[in-house]
């Protein structure tokens, strides 16, 4: 037992010397530096490479959207050489890293499953195009320019100045309205009017107001139709497609303006939904309330 305790105590003696630590602390700063240096070498190497190739992709066409996606693919390419050949250098092998990282791949790809899932649906959103940078979008009740698209989240600039970034799966798995994927927008603005009004003059009023005007299409031509017969007003709507399909907020709260001041000069009732209520008379015949 003795020889026992008295190996182990040599051992120890032998692994904290303070020779043998010196040498191991000093080793082990020297690979760790190199290791930096490498890196930020990879890193200047791909600042160089971004100042040629986004100007070499504009210059050859390629539209904003495709440029960003390269730009991440190469830089992401280019950082994670230089982390591997840094740790090849620090004198960690890498087989031996990956060996483990596949042992422990299941714990590690469900904790990091939502981050390969936006990862995933990033490369498709690149490849289906529903929208590119630029656009005008909608997903969900998320409003806004289309700022840009990494592999994890979309960037939306929203109308008040708000960044969104939306995970790219929610992005993939929701519907989503582009304003400016097609040439021309339909403003569609709902107007009711009273039931005992003239519907042709009503009409008149509200084509008015967009034909032969240079923010709106001639053909298709604007026009007005008759969407509901309420109790109390008739629902109407004037549709017009713009021009400029970026201008559609606008313009829509333009026109909303200019229909109520045109319809109210012209003296077109517009009223509100109402109720009326009537006094109920009750005829109490022997102190009992009719059937």
């Amino acid at each position: 037992m003795s020889k026992l305790w008295a190996g182990i105590l040599s051992r120890l003696q032998a692994i904290f010397d303070p020779d043998t630590l010196s040498e191991l602390v000093v080793e082990w700063l020297g690979n760790l530096i190199v290791g930096l240096i490498i890196i930020l070498v990879f890193y200047l190497i791909w600042r160089i490479i971004r100042l040629v190739l986004r100007p070499s992709l504009v210059r050859g066409g390629v539209d904003e959207t495709t440029t960003s996606f390269v730009e991440t693919a190469v830089k992401y390419t280019i950082i994670i050489i230089g982390v591997v050949t840094a740790l090849d250098s620090a004198g960690i092998q890498t087989s031996a890293v990956l060996a483990s990282l596949g042992i422990a791949g299941l714990t590690i790809g469900f904790a990091a499953r939502d981050a390969l899932s936006n990862l995933i649906s990033g490369i498709l959103i690149f490849l289906d195009r529903p929208f590119v940078i630029g656009d005008l979008v909608e997903v969900e009740d998320k409003y806004g320019r289309v700022d840009r698209i990494t592999l994890r989240s979309t960037r939306i600039v929203t109308s008040d100045g708000k960044m969104l970034a939306v995970p790219n799966t929610e992005v993939i798995n929701k519907t989503v309205a582009s304003y400016t994927n097609f040439p021309h927008l339909r403003l569609d603005i709902p107007v009711t009017v009273g039931v005992n009004e003239n519907l042709a003059e009503v009409r008149r009023i509200l084509l008015d107001l967009v034909t032969d005007h240079p923010d709106f299409l001639a053909d298709p031509a604007p026009r007005v139709v008759v969407e509901a017969l309420n109790d109390y007003n008739v629902a109407m709507e004037l549709q017009a497609w713009l021009i400029k399909e970026r201008e559609h907020v606008e313009r829509r709260s333009e026109l909303r303006e200019q229909v109520f001041n045109a319809l109210n000069k012209a003296g077109v009732e517009m009223p509100f939904e109402t109720l009326q209520i009537r006094p109920l008379q009750v005829n109490w015949q022997n102190g009992l309330a009719p059937s």
